[in-house]
């Protein structure tokens, strides 16, 4: 079956702009392309409006995701890496605006994502449509925000 064209609104936004259609580890493309937005977003108006464009973001890809999984009579198909971008906002949210925090943010909310620990594997198998997409990428954010959080609070109080 040909992929969806980016031409619609609904697929633009499921893929992030194409990201999603980049050969291998789809998942993986998606949440480096959601690295600069999150940086720029954090550099010019701080945390709270990149918590408030993760939640915009959430509803937005439950729509797109519905959209493409429709075109495409698939459930949770690979392009669609929203969901990803959604969960790395919500990781990188709590982290400074450095690099080196970014990397680590990253590779934290891929684990989780790939790992799937419970909840989060429960909550890909079980939970339908555009809304189950999303949700298990915010299930592994949480993990990811809570294993930072540690993380940071180690180094500042422990070391």
């Amino acid at each position: 079956m040909p992929r969806p064209s980016l031409a619609s609104s609904s697929v633009l936004i499921a893929t992030w702009f194409g990201a999603g259609y980049l050969p291998k580890a789809p998942g993986t493309w998606g949440s480096l392309a959601a690295l600069p937005f999150a940086w720029i977003i954090m550099q010019y108006h701080g945390f709270g409006i990149l918590i408030g464009a993760s939640i915009a973001l959430f509803f937005v890809g439950i729509w797109s995701a519905n959209g493409y999984m429709a075109q495409t009579g698939t459930h949770d198909p690979g392009p669609v890496v929203v969901d990803e971008v959604v969960g790395q906002w919500l990781v990188l949210s709590i982290l400074p605006l450095d690099l080196g925090w970014y990397l680590v943010g990253f590779a934290a909310f891929r684990l989780f994502d790939i790992v799937k620990p419970w909840p989060i594997k429960w909550l890909d198998q079980k939970v339908e449509g555009g809304f189950g997409v999303m949700i298990d990428d915010v299930g592994a954010a949480a993990f990811g925000v809570l294993l930072l959080l540690g993380i940071r609070y180690v180094m500042e109080h422990m070391l």
